[in-house]
């Protein structure tokens, strides 16, 4: 991979120069007081950030939050983001109350040396997702105005053709930053030559969503154990009565398939949780998968579902965890996501958490972050990555 990165830049020198950085500061917010839950990904960003405001540049972070439709949308702003990035970095960091408007342009002309700023929600522009090469890049323009050299530093993106991660590195000198570059490596880890025995984890609701990465890892992995919502129409193609549990009924004639191909390496639960409604209070109890009622529906995977897939995790010496094994946000319903996390960390392994709610549930439960190999930032580009899909923002880094 022939990518320049941030030390290339700091080499060149940045003191007074503008340097744009696309961050992933998509944080989830609380519903009811807009409070950040999770700061993991503002975390994250913080290397690259912290040495280029040390070199003295003048750096304008910009991001997306939620899914704004192209408007101004007061319950996606970055303000908070904003507050919780000066905290960390422990100087004030500057807000821009539009992105590539007036508030924007006077917040970056006021930036001296080594003070950051942050413009408001890209996707507060149409211009940032658009379909339409002109559009895009007339955004792409007014952005890449903010800056003298550009960095990528929000993996969590990268697999989306936007005009903040395509097209603004082909207007300025730009580089990756330090969380892209390791984030690849890692990946890169798991698509080369991986340790064996290589044991892929994964939950999350919906077989659709990780159809691809199941084919792609199949021929590679030594044991593939699935969890979460998707394991019930897995179960559901054995012939097995899954209640009113999540199905995907549309999908079961490819988890019939995938199984028949899969050489024996899917391991699938034996037992699992089961609830009169998907609620905190609800009551619930352990069955087996060939006992699950007609009437209730699974939540979480069982005890003995644990112990066997710790078993295998515990013989790995690479292990990939993408998707939680049951609604973890509800206490009822964690003991197979923190007992699959737990026996990921004991396993003598090197360990990847493929980002998204898998990190969520890391952080959620009190794990110690640091007893796993590398916690990604990016949930649907890291599964894209393994799937051998070019990831726009990666292929504009390498022109």
């Amino acid at each position: 991979m022939s990518i320049r990165t941030l030390d290339d830049l700091l080499a060149e020198g940045v003191s007074g120069r503008r340097v744009l950085v696309r961050a992933d500061l998509n944080v989830p917010l609380d519903k009811q007081t807009g409070a950040i839950s999770d700061d993991g990904r503002i975390r994250a960003v913080l290397p690259t950030l912290g040495a280029l405001v040390e070199a003295g540049a003048k750096v304008v972070v910009c991001s997306h939050l939620g899914r704004p439709k192209g408007a101004p949308d007061p319950q996606f702003s970055l303000r908070p983001v904003a507050d919780r990035l000066g905290e960390l970095l422990g100087a004030p960091v500057h807000f821009a109350t539009d992105t590539v408007g007036d508030s924007a342009r006077s917040t970056v002309a006021d930036l001296a040396d080594g003070q950051v700023a942050l413009l408001e929600n890209l996707r507060f522009n149409a211009g940032e997702t658009s379909k339409g090469e002109a559009e895009r890049g007339a955004f792409a323009d007014q952005l890449a105005a903010f800056g003298d050299a550009y960095v990528d530093d929000a993996f969590g993106a990268v697999h989306r053709k936007h005009a903040s991660v395509y097209d603004v590195p082909a207007r300025l000198p730009h580089v990756a930053g330090r969380l892209v570059l390791r984030e690849v490596e890692v990946l890169s880890k798991l698509t080369s030559e991986p340790e064996r025995p290589y044991v892929v984890v994964l939950g999350g609701s919906k077989v659709s969503d990780k159809l691809a990465v199941i084919e792609a890892l199949l021929p590679t992995v030594d044991r593939l154990l699935i969890g979460g919502g998707m394991c019930f129409t897995f179960l559901k193609a054995q012939g097995l009565e899954v209640g009113t549990s999540l199905l995907e009924k549309d999908m079961v004639e490819t988890c019939r398939n995938l199984l028949e191909r899969s050489a024996g390496k899917i391991m699938l639960p034996v037992d699992v949780v089961v609830a009169d409604a998907f609620a905190p209070d609800a009551a619930h109890d352990t069955v087996r998968v060939d006992g699950i009622p007609s009437h209730r529906l699974g939540l979480d995977v069982g005890p003995e579902t644990v112990a066997g897939f710790a078993a295998a995790l515990s013989q790995a010496k690479t292990i990939f965890w993408n998707g939680p094994m049951g609604v973890f946000e509800m206490a009822a319903f964690a003991a197979g996501t923190r007992g699959i996390a737990e026996a990921i960390t004991k396993a003598d392994a090197f360990s990847v958490v493929g980002g998204g709610d898998s990190a969520a549930a890391v952080r959620a439960l009190g794990l110690d972050e640091s007893s796993f190999g590398h916690i990604s930032t990016g949930g649907g580009a890291s599964l894209e990555y393994l799937e051998g899909k070019t990831l726009p923002g990666i292929a504009a880094l390498e022109n």
